[in-house]
Formats: C-alpha cells, sequence, structure tokens
C-alpha cells in the first residue's frame, strides 16, 4: 500500500474498509482480547503539549503523584495479564526508583508496558534489564511543522530518536497519533501510517482528539475525529497485520459504543482503568473520561460483557506481538 492508496482509503467513506480491518484482526491475531490494566501514577509533567490537559501551565487541574507502595499494591490488585504504567514526564521518578517498581511488579508474572514520555537511552536500557517488556511513546503526529506547534520546546527529532533507541533495546515499541489536530491533513496521517511501517511498531494507538478546556487548542473539536480516527486504525490494521491495536477510550468519550466499534474495524486490545479511584479523575488528558467513577470489579464485568456480546473472549495470554512475514 502506498501512500496514494492511504490517503484514497483516508478519504474515502466506505465502511468495507473495517470489514477487511477485522478480517485482517482475526487472521492475523485471532479473536482474542487482550486485557492490559493501565495504572496513570502521575499527573505531573515538565511539558507543556498544546492539546493535553496535564501540561505544565494548567494551573486548573489537581496534581498528583502516587507513592511506589501504592503503584505496587495497584499492579498487584490488577488481574490482566499485562500492566501498564503511565504517567507525565515526571523527574521525581528516577531511574532507580523506577527500576525498583518494575522489579516489584515483575513478580506477579505479568508483562509490563512503561508510557512514561522521553528518557535517555540508558534509563530505557535500566528499564529493560529491569524488566520492562513493552514501551508506548506516540509519535502524535509526523508532520514536523505541526509537532513543533504542538510540542513547545520539544524536538521531533528527539522523538523519534527514543523511538529507534527503545527498537534496538529489545522492546516491543508502540507509538500511535492524535486525529483531528488543528492545521493536521490527509497527507500528513498517511505520512504517520508509513511511519508506523517503518519503525515497524509492535504497537499502535490511534485516538480522537478531544480538546481540553483548560488549553489552547478549547473549542477546536472536528466533529469527524471519531470516524477518520478509526479509518486511521483499520489501514494499520491491514498494512502492519500481526500488531497490537487498543480499541482507545477516548474513542468511547466521543461515541458511547466506540470501543466496539473499533474491536469491529481491527483493535484487539482493551486498557481498563486499573488505577486507585481517588486519582482517575484527575489523570485528565482530555475531558470528561470513562470509567473514573467506576469500582474495577464493575469495570471487569462490563468490558467482558461487552466483548462477549461480539463473539470474542479474553486472551489468557501475555499478549506478544506474533509476527507473521
Amino acid at each position: 500500500m502506498n501512500k496514494k492508496e492511504i490517503i484514497e482509503l483516508l478519504k474515502n467513506n466506505d465502511k468495507e474498509l473495517f470489514s477487511r480491518a477485522n478480517d485482517a484482526r482475526k487472521k492475523y491475531t485471532g479473536d482474542g482480547i487482550h486485557l492490559r490494566g493501565l495504572i496513570e501514577f502521575s499527573n505531573i509533567c515538565k511539558r507543556n503539549c498544546l492539546y493535553c490537559g496535564l501540561q505544565s501551565s494548567n494551573k486548573n487541574i489537581t496534581r498528583y503523584r502516587m507513592s511506589e507502595d501504592e503503584i505496587i499494591t495497584a499492579a498487584k490488585n490488577c488481574t490482566c495479564k499485562t500492566i501498564v504504567l503511565q504517567s507525565g514526564e515526571d523527574d521525581f521518578f528516577t531511574t532507580s526508583k523506577l527500576c525498583k517498581i518494575i522489579e516489584k511488579i515483575k513478580e506477579n508474572d505479568v508483562a509490563l508496558t512503561l508510557s512514561i514520555g522521553e528518557r535517555s537511552y540508558s534509563d530505557y536500557k535500566e528499564f529493560y534489564k529491569a524488566g520492562a517488556d513493552r514501551y508506548l511513546l506516540r509519535i502524535e503526529t509526523t508532520d514536523k511543522n505541526l509537532y513543533k506547534k504542538m510540542h513547545p520546546k520539544a524536538s521531533f527529532e528527539n522523538r523519534k530518536k527514543c523511538l529507534y533507541n527503545l527498537k534496538e533495546l529489545g522492546y516491543e515499541t508502540g507509538t500511535g497519533s492524535l486525529v483531528g489536530l488543528p492545521e493536521q491533513t490527509i497527507d500528513s496521517l498517511a505520512d504517520d501510517i508509513l511511519f508506523y511501517k517503518k519503525l515497524d511498531a509492535d504497537m499502535v494507538g490511534i485516538g480522537p482528539f478531544i480538546p481540553h478546556p483548560d488549553t489552547p487548542l478549547k473549542g477546536k473539536l472536528q466533529t469527524a475525529n471519531f470516524e477518520l480516527a478509526l479509518r486511521m486504525m483499520s489501514i494499520t490494521r491491514i498494512l502492519l497485520k500481526d500488531i497490537n491495536i487498543p480499541a482507545t477510550s477516548a474513542m468511547e468519550t466521543i461515541n458511547p459504543n466506540g470501543r466496539i466499534i473499533a474491536l469491529n474495524a481491527g483493535a484487539n486490545v482493551i486498557m481498563p482503568n486499573a488505577t486507585p479511584l481517588k486519582y482517575r479523575a484527575k489523570y485528565e488528558i482530555y475531558p470528561n473520561k470513562i470509567c473514573t467513577d467506576e469500582q474495577p470489579e464493575k469495570c471487569d464485568i462490563c468490558i467482558k460483557s461487552k466483548i462477549a456480546s461480539i463473539g470474542r473472549y479474553v486472551s489468557e495470554d501475555k499478549g506478544f506481538r506474533t509476527k507473521n512475514n
């Protein structure tokens, strides 16, 4: 699939694309859905990304930072086969502190994903040695000019470098994009997909942009974000047939059936929120996040019933990518 063909698929409203992606998902990753428990352990961030509610300049957010014991306990209480540790770029969590947490969590025989932003090569190496299996670092956009506008004082080249460092070190490496950013073009979205292919990403998370009222992009919502994000996701499934693709919570924030729709259009992962209830609503990267006030038991029942409703099942393995050449 070349860039021109990708652009045509992104522009085309043919629903057959979703069926094709679902067929590819079934053939290459099967009907099992991997549940990955998300622990959002700090909403403190030194970055000032224009689209994110956690941006450092947002004075209306109540900041928090979970203790090491709280993080480890939350992971222990989670029943998922994969734990995802996610935070803002919080320098309080030094390499040694994070390695200690990683080692403790890995005692529970789980796969561990980190999503904590840009760190040095040596940091990534130490995390990997401590037991981290995967790393999620979304590129958000491969349009250099747009990236610069959205990420003040951040380097697009360093973002890319971090992703290739992660691949070199042996991590299952995840990336992805925000779809619907102001000034984003169909052309650049096609480049995003080709970047996933070039990187040989193991996981790609694609979410619709939802403007936060406490950011410079408030009021910039584009109504087509959900549909376009879904098309991005489906094309990515067809092109990178055997990778893991989450049905993102942002899709369900826009559409009440968003995750089910995504699962029927190529997705094979759901990330239930395993953050302690007292912190969940404070991790507000975008407004109106789902599942911020549900007890884990209720959330578990809800997700499993949705999965069963479309004839799928919860996978019992840790969900590592199985490459199909």
